[in-house]
């Protein structure tokens, strides 16, 4: 589950946890990442000075990953409430 997004995550574990419907896995899912995105600027440090060289020994000040997100994820939650109905209408016409 290494650098995965809301909507593969969400594929990752509804496959990997027998026995969860759909809408319980995006639920703990979009949980995650709602927790995720409100919580995340806790784990860096922002540096007070201004780094003009390229290089540093220390190269946890150059963490480029954004630490600010949106923590609606309204594109990525649209598209698992999608896959969730998908899968539901399928798994109803089966039975």
């Amino acid at each position: 589950l290494a650098r995965a997004g809301p909507v593969s995550m969400f594929e990752t574990v509804y496959r990997a946890w027998k026995g969860i419907t759909p809408r319980e896995a995006a639920s703990k899912v979009k949980h995650f990442f709602r927790y995720y995105a409100i919580n995340r600027h806790k784990a860096t440090t922002l540096t007070p000075a201004y780094h003009a060289e390229d290089y540093s020994p220390e190269d946890h000040r150059f963490d480029h990953r954004p630490f600010l997100y949106e923590i609606n994820w309204k594109w990525q939650f649209r598209i698992m409430d999608q896959k969730v109905s998908k899968i539901e209408r399928v798994m109803k016409e089966q039975y």
